[in-house]
């Protein structure tokens, strides 16, 4: 599922913007729901999951501790 989301924690991604934390949640949401563009009556709902979601990896990346990597 959603292989085209590609690893954002370093080494793998040294720096990672929010434009990339976004485009993964987006991806991930169009893969969950089905829709590559929701509907106008579907927008809110999927517009919220994506924010919703970009929120979450921005926390999950930044609560890593990852051996080797450090955090400036």
């Amino acid at each position: 599922m959603c292989r085209s989301i590609k690893t954002l924690r370093p080494p793998f991604t040294p720096d990672v913007s929010q434009a990339d934390i976004e485009a993964a949640a987006l991806q991930y949401v169009r893969k969950v729901s089905g829709f590559r563009k929701p509907s106008a009556r579907n927008t809110a709902a999927f517009e919220a999951a994506v924010a919703e979601i970009a929120k979450t990896t921005r926390t999950l990346l930044n609560e890593l501790d990852i051996q080797g990597v450090t955090r400036m």
